[in-house]
């Protein structure tokens, strides 16, 4: 359980369209902050998982309720992807700081919007890229490679399997005009732990390619994706997909390597096939040794942080740069990929 912070703040939820909610409102509330209510356009499919896990919060017909209630500091959005860039610019506007799920936003129209705002009104915009921020192992692994654990970190590879679920998928999960592409939503991930990891401040995407294998019925729909990243720190590879196999015992099998000139890291973040139970498993390897490193105890410190720095105006939990950048060479990516197998051209409006 976390430790309940000093100065809590009040929140709020606008958009419950993705499961992701449930984390982002629950991690606030572990650390002893207070969410006023929310508020979603519809009966979004998430919203009987949200409200049977915080049924104390109440919803409001109004987001206005919301936006013009001068105790709440932060927004959080988990909405369609393609409408959270136009929440978060609306509630920036209002003062309000605002925690986004990932991706931040689809277009590079909107990325440019954004940056604007934050600069108008010096609002902090923060995505929850989850896949670093939810995973004790990769706090570990950040902390072991600080620590120059494996020398200097000269490659990333991360991997980003996913289960479809597609009774539980809206329609527009399928409709790259509105979830950004695969590059966009999933790769996003890995995009940032690879500047994080190899302390780049920007990179070139070198190549890019998404496809559509296994779902002909669905031409909208990117199921599987890669990239070559390169910078003056590092190399990365990044592989993105919706072939997680039911016989799996979680939803995917998501992986990161980071290789050093004195070693290497792997983290098998959800599931370990191997055998051992649980998540977070770190392997190290060394000129000393190979060993498994609990990472229990490693903490997740970008909720607490990011309160903090709502109140303190600080940039704790990611520079607002870094976050930027991250979105940037994520629609990069998108925008430069060759299309593959089943896709049709990308639609030009929701």
């Amino acid at each position: 359980m976390a430790q309940p912070q000093a100065r809590p703040i009040r929140f709020a939820a606008i958009g419950v369209d993705h499961r992701h909610i449930y984390e982002m409102v629950g991690r606030l509330l572990e650390l002893g902050n207070e969410c006023v209510g929310y508020w979603t356009d519809g009966e979004p499919q998430p919203l009987a998982g949200f409200i049977k896990r915080h049924p104390h919060i109440p919803r409001v017909a109004d987001k206005r309720r919301l936006l013009e209630d001068p105790t709440v500091r932060l927004i959080l959005t988990a909405a369609v992807p393609a409408d959270r860039a136009a929440i978060a610019i609306e509630a920036m506007r209002a003062g309000k700081d605002v925690g986004t799920d990932k991706p931040g936003c689809t277009t590079a129209d909107q990325l440019a919007a954004l940056r604007r705002v934050v600069a108008e009104t010096g609002r902090i915009w923060s995505v929850n890229y989850s896949e670093r921020f939810e995973v004790k192992a990769v706090t570990r692994a950040l902390e072991l490679a600080a620590a120059g654990a494996i020398g200097r970190v000269v490659q990333t590879v991360g991997l980003g399997p996913h289960r479809l679920n597609r009774a539980l998928r809206p329609d527009w999960f399928f409709r790259r005009a509105c979830y950004g592409g695969v590059l966009c939503d999933i790769g996003c991930h890995q995009i940032e732990q690879f500047l994080s990891f190899t302390g780049s401040t920007d990179a070139e995407i070198v190549s890019a390619s998404v496809g559509n294998f296994a779902n002909p019925g669905d031409p909208g729909f990117e199921d599987f994706g890669e990239m070559l990243l390169r910078s003056d720190s590092g190399r990365g590879y990044v592989r993105c997909d919706w072939y997680t196999p039911d016989g799996l015992a979680n939803w995917g099998d998501g992986r990161l390597t980071i290789l050093g000139t004195d070693g290497y890291i792997e983290l098998r973040k959800y599931v370990d096939i191997a055998g051992r139970p649980g998540t977070d498993h770190l392997f190290l390897v060394d000129n000393k040794s190979t060993r498994y490193i609990d990472c229990s105890d490693a903490g997740l410190p970008y909720y607490p942080n990011l309160v903090a720095d709502v109140l303190d105006r600080t940039e704790t939990a990611m520079p607002q740069r870094h976050c930027f950048k991250v979105m940037e060479l994520a629609l990069r990516a998108e925008a430069m990929a060759t299309r593959l197998g089943n896709l049709r051209p990308v639609e030009a409006g929701r």
